[in-house]
C-alpha cells in the first residue's frame, strides 16, 4: 500500500501517515550533540522505516544512554556508537514537502535536523519504489549541501537489492540496500557512515584527531579513515571444530588483536593484523535444524549466526570430515550462497581419515552434495593439530580480493561482445551495454533490447567469470530491458 500524499488525505482511522501530535510540544530546538560528537539524522517520508532503522542502530549498541531532554517526539536524539566510534543519531518525523499545516510543522523539524547533521540517512522504500515525495525531498537535500546517503530500506532479499538502482535518479549517489527490520547489511551502512564523519578536530576540539581519545583504548588498530577490514565468518554445525579453527587462526596470525562489539550486544568479533592486512574473524555458535532447537538461548544464537552470514565478506563452512556432508551442511551452504557470500569449504578432522580410499569417497561425496556452490575451494585441515591451516590464508586472501574486485566498463563490454559473437542469443535478443554496478559481490547490469533466456544469462555469467578469473566468487547479473 502506498502512503497518503498531499492530494490524497488519510481517513481518520488510518494511522499510516499520521504525523506525531504537536499538542504540548516544546519549542523547536536543534538536535542535541554529545560533547561535540558527529550527528547523523535519519529522514524520509512517512512509513519507510526510519524509526526501525533508528532502533536498529541504537538498540544494538552497548553504550545507549537516554533520550535528551528538550527534544520533541518529532526529533529524538540519542548517543550511539559503532566499532568504538561515538556519535549522536537523530530520529525524525515523516517528511511531507508541500503537505498540510501539520505536515509542514513536522517537515520544518526535519529540515532543522538536516541542517545540524554531519551525515544524513535519507531512507526510501525499496518495496514500493521511488515516489514524487522522495524526489521532492531529494531536491531539498541536494540544495542543503549536507553529506547524504540514500538508504534503500526493505531490501529483504537479493531481488529487492537489485531494485535500489532506481533511486540513482535522485542524484544523491549510490543507494545502500538494507533491511532495518532484519538487520540485513545494517553493519555495512554504518561502516560507510563512519567513513563520512568529519575529521576528529572538526567534530570535537578536545580529540585533536586522536581516535584513542574517543574510544579510550590507546592501541585501537582501526580508524574510520582506513578501509573497512574484511569480515570472515566461521560457520558450521555444532562440534565440527569451528572454535578450534577460530583460535588457531587468531593465534597463528596475531600481531595485534582487538575485540570489537559486533552487531548485537553480546557478540564479539576479533580483528587480527596479518601480513596481508587486518581481518575480522567471527566465531559463531553451531547451527542445528530449527526443529531441534529447544530453548530460547540456542534460538537467539542461531539468529546471530545467520546474521553473521549476512554481514560477512567470506564464509568458512566447516564440515566434519569423519561424518561427511550432512543435510544440515547442505542447508548451511544454501544459506551462505543465498546471501551472495563466497564460500570456502573447510574439511576439518582430515587427519582422522587415514585410508586413501575413504578420503577419495569423502571428496567425491562433497563434490556431489555441494555441487550447487560451484568450484568453491576445499581445504583439508586439522584445526586441532594445525596441519593444513597455513594453506587457508592465501586462499582466503584471494577470495577477499575477488569479492571486492571491480572491472572497467570497457573490458566488461568487450567480453560480452565476444560472447555474443560466439553464441548469439535466440530470438534476436542482444545485450546493448553492460556495466559493473557494484562489488561485494561483483554485480553486473546488462541492458538489452528484449528479454534474455535464463540459460543465456548463465552463459554470459560463465563468460565473465572465465575472462576475469573470478573463480568461485559469486557473481550477480541483472538484466534490464530498454524501452523504446
Amino acid at each position: 500500500m502506498t502512503c497518503c500524499t498531499p492530494s490524497r488525505s488519510c481517513p481518520p482511522t488510518d494511522r499510516r501517515c499520521a504525523a506525531p501530535s504537536t499538542s504540548g510540544a516544546r519549542r523547536e530546538r536543534a538536535p542535541v550533540s554529545v560533547d561535540g560528537l558527529p550527528v547523523v539524522a535519519v529522514v524520509g517520508r512517512p512509513n519507510v522505516g526510519k524509526s526501525t532503522l533508528f532502533n536498529r542502530i541504537v538498540g544494538e549498541q552497548s553504550a545507549i544512554v537516554e533520550d535528551h531532554p528538550g527534544v520533541t517526539r518529532d526529533r529524538n536524539a540519542v548517543p550511539a556508537e559503532w566499532l568504538g566510534v561515538p556519535f549522536t543519531i537523530v530520529d525524525t518525523g515523516g517528511w511531507m514537502p508541500g503537505g498540510s499545516d501539520l505536515e509542514a510543522k513536522v517537515s520544518r523539524q526535519v529540515e532543522a535536523a538536516v541542517r545540524s547533521a554531519d551525515v544524513v540517512l535519507f531512507v526510501v522504500d525499496a518495496a514500493i519504489g521511488m515516489t514524487d515525495d522522495d524526489a521532492a525531498i531529494a531536491d531539498w537535500l541536494r540544495r542543503s549541501g549536507r553529506d547524504v546517503l540514500v538508504v534503500a530500506n526493505k531490501s529483504d532479499n537479493d531481488r529487492r537489492e537489485d531494485e535500489r538502482w532506481e533511486f540513482l535518479s535522485l542524484g544523491l549517489g549510490e543507494p545502500y540496500p538494507i533491511s532495518a527490520l532484519h538487520g540485513r547489511r545494517a553493519g555495512d551502512l554504518l561502516d560507510v557512515v563512519l567513513e563520512r564523519f568529519p575529521p576528529a578536530d572538526e567534530a570535537t576540539a578536545s580529540d585533536d584527531g586522536d581516535v584513542a581519545a574517543r574510544t579510550g583504548d590507546p592501541d585501537v588498530p582501526w580508524t574510520p579513515d582506513e578501509p573497512r577490514p574484511p569480515r570472515v565468518a566461521i560457520i558450521g554445525r555444532p562440534n565440527v571444530g569451528k572454535s578450534t579453527l577460530f583460535n588457531r587462526l587468531v593465534g597463528a596470525d596475531r600481531s595485534v588483536v582487538h575485540d570489537l562489539p559486533g552487531t548485537t550486544r553480546d557478540a564479539i568479533d576479533t580483528l587480527v593484523e596479518t601480513q596481508d592486512g587486518p581481518i575480522v574473524y567471527v566465531d559463531t555458535a553451531g547451527m542445528r535444524r530449527r526443529s531441534r532447537i529447544d530453548d530460547a538461548a540456542e534460538y537467539y544464537s542461531l539468529v546471530r549466526a545467520l546474521r553473521a552470514i549476512d554481514d560477512a565478506d567470506i564464509a568458512l563452512l566447516v564440515i566434519d570430515a569423519v561424518e561427511g556432508v550432512t543435510g544440515q551442511d547442505q542447508r548451511l551452504a544454501e544459506r551462505i550462497d543465498a546471501a551472495g557470500c563466497p564460500i570456502l569449504v573447510v574439511f576439518n578432522k582430515w587427519e582422522l581419515i587415514t585410508d586413501a580410499e575413504d578420503r577419495t569417497i569423502r571428496l567425491a561425496e562433497l563434490a556431489r552434495k555441494l555441487a550447487f556452490i560451484g568450484e568453491a575451494p576445499v581445504l583439508k585441515i586439522s584445526a586441532l593439530t594445525g596441519k593444513g591451516v597455513h594453506h587457508l590464508r592465501p586462499v582466503l586472501q584471494d577470495a577477499i580480493t575477488q569479492y571486492h574486485r571491480r572491472v572497467p566498463t570497457r573490458d566488461v563490454n568487450r567480453v560480452i561482445i565476444d560472447a555474443q559473437q560466439r553464441h548469439p542469443a535466440p530470438g534476436g535478443a542482444k545485450v546493448l551495454f553492460a556495466v559493473q554496478g557494484a562489488s561485494d559481490p561483483p554485480t553486473f547490469t546488462l541492458f538489452t533490447n528484449r528479454e534474455l533466456p535464463n540459460t543465456y544469462v548463465r552463459y554470459l555469467e560463465r563468460s565473465i567469470r572465465e575472462a576475469f578469473g573470478f573463480g568461485s566468487t559469486p557473481l550477480k547479473l541483472r538484466v534490464r530491458r530498454r524501452s523504446g
